[in-house]
């Protein structure tokens, strides 16, 4: 294995630790008096700053007019609706929840790729497809202590804005089949999010906000977010897209492992039993899409 090959390992595996403190993060914010939706709209607004720096240094900021309709509604689904989904499933589920919900976005993908892409359905992506489910309804029902006890409706909510989070995030995969090869990361994030944000005002209050408070909001902004893709996509420059994609799936047992010990979250035998079902689900097609890329 090569110094880059390496490399690539590492950044990847810093990405997903990046994202993995979201949710911890996220309800450090909460526990401060901030709503989920008023982290969204801090996420994206703080984020943007530090894109939008980082786009105006490489002198890139400039689109297509006529892609403009289109980042906008890449903003609302995958910045408004996205981000607000995830805090949302935090704040009723806990981050670990919240976090292996969200990697039900490649079986979303694969739904979505078979209706506008017309992509051929395999027997490993079926197999995918129903471990997913099954793990969706083990955790679904997972009656555990603390704040995973699910019964009831805010369990309920947790895992309805956690799959809509998942659903959100495959969206990214169809947007950004359109728009990658027109445009960088910075590029698109610095029009996506003010566009997202602003879509987020009519839902939430201000707080007053502590020291505490807008660390955590930060720390979303700069570590979780731009530090995260940063890492990401420095790594995918050193690897293949399935292999940098499997390394990120260690992003929910980042975020469950801090959440067991910061807010003492845990899911019972059987949520445990759906979360590894997801996350090889994941890891299944993952692989199936690098086979068939190398063929």
């Amino acid at each position: 294995m090569g110094l880059m090959q390496k490399l690539g390992y590492l950044y990847i595996l810093i990405a997903a630790m990046l994202w993995g403190f979201l949710g911890p993060f996220a309800r450090m914010a909460f526990h401060e008096g901030v709503s989920p939706l008023e982290v969204a709209f801090w996420r994206a607004v703080l984020a943007w700053f530090l894109f939008a720096s980082q786009a105006l240094v490489q002198q890139r900021v400039r689109v297509n007019p006529r892609d403009l309709p289109g980042l906008a509604l890449f903003g609302f689904l995958c910045v408004t609706l996205f981000f607000g989904s995830y805090q949302v499933a935090v704040a009723k589920g806990g981050a670990a929840l919240a976090s292996v919900l969200l990697y039900t976005a490649p079986a979303w993908v694969f739904l979505l790729s078979r209706l506008f892409f017309r992509e051929t359905i395999t027997r490993k992506k079926m197999a995918a497809l129903v471990l997913t489910l099954a793990g969706i309804v083990l955790v679904s029902g997972s009656q555990g202590a603390g704040t995973l006890g699910l019964g009831g409706g805010e369990g309920v909510q947790a895992v309805l804005f956690g799959l809509l989070a998942g659903f959100c995030y495959s969206l990214y995969y169809i947007f950004g089949k359109y728009f990658s090869d027109k445009y960088s990361a910075p590029v698109l994030f610095f029009y996506i999010l003010p566009f997202g944000a602003v879509c987020l005002l009519p839902w939430f209050s201000f707080a007053e906000k502590s020291v505490t408070a807008w660390t955590a909001l930060w720390a979303i902004a700069s570590l979780s977010t731009f530090g995260a893709y940063h890492f990401y996509y420095a790594g995918l420059k050193r690897l293949e897209a399935g292999r940098a994609s499997i390394i990120a799936t260690a992003e929910p047992v980042v975020a469950g492992l801090t959440a067991w010990c910061w807010w003492g979250e845990r899911f019972t035998m059987a949520g445990y039993l759906g979360s590894a079902l997801i996350l090889f689900a994941v890891i299944l097609m993952i692989r199936g899409e690098s086979r068939q890329d190398l063929q």
